[in-house]
């Protein structure tokens, strides 16, 4: 995995991004320090996730049904069996906790799942990269520095069990974006001829050794 530590110019807020794990199925953590003092604030991470990448809805729902990560999906309508190409890019709303004994540190960690990709010529890997996330700031009882942060347009509710939206805060200064990369396996264009030619004749095998099991044993009227 790459990580990408990016510093905002304004109060030094710092964002970490990992993938965790290998092949297809990995884990998004994203760690946030403020440069600031938030008490009473809601974290989080907009993450754009392109069509290489996606989260699988069911499998999100059954962790916040277990406490076990908190985000929002959009849209969260999404078709998991669909290949990178024919995807479209997904926006997640991650919602990041204070780690203990340090009141500016937030970090929230999500499941990931790589789509297939085409075949490809002359390489076994396809590369998805994956944009340093944007921190935003949900703040009901607090006043954020007009100099480090403005509104952002985020629909969302603060956390993931309200359901009336409220004002989210981005920075103002963009960090310099940094990307993680994904490299996903892939099958070589190279042999698009000799996997047709196996499967059809493993297809054809298999038929016929079902028809001929049905016609020895079955018993027909």
């Amino acid at each position: 995995c790459v990580t990408s530590d990016v510093q905002a110019a304004c109060q030094d807020t710092t964002v970490t991004q990992e993938l965790l794990k290998e092949g297809f199925h990995r884990d998004l953590l994203v760690k946030v320090e403020l440069g600031e003092d938030a008490g009473g604030c809601a974290v989080a991470a907009q993450v754009r996730l392109p069509p290489g990448i996606y989260v699988d809805p069911y499998e999100l729902a059954t962790l916040q049904q277990h406490n076990l990560t908190k985000a929002v999906l959009f849209p969260d309508v999404i078709d998991v069996e669909a290949p990178e190409y024919l995807a479209k890019a997904l926006v997640l709303l991650l919602f990041l906790e204070p780690e203990a004994r340090r009141s500016r540190c937030f970090r929230g960690a999500v499941p990931v799942h790589a789509r297939y990709h085409r075949p490809a010529r002359a390489t076994h890997q396809a590369s998805v990269l994956l944009e340093s996330p944007e921190v935003l700031l949900c703040c009901c009882h607090s006043h954020l520095s007009a100099e480090c942060w403005e509104p952002a347009e985020v629909d969302t509710p603060c956390s993931s069990d309200a359901t009336s939206p409220c004002q989210w805060y981005t920075t103002k200064h963009r960090p310099a974006c940094e990307e993680s990369m994904l490299r996903v396996p892939v099958g070589l264009r190279e042999h698009s001829s000799l996997v047709c030619a196996l499967t059809l004749l493993t297809t054809g095998l298999c038929s016929g050794l079902i028809l001929a099991a049905a016609c020895k044993y079955g018993h027909f009227s």
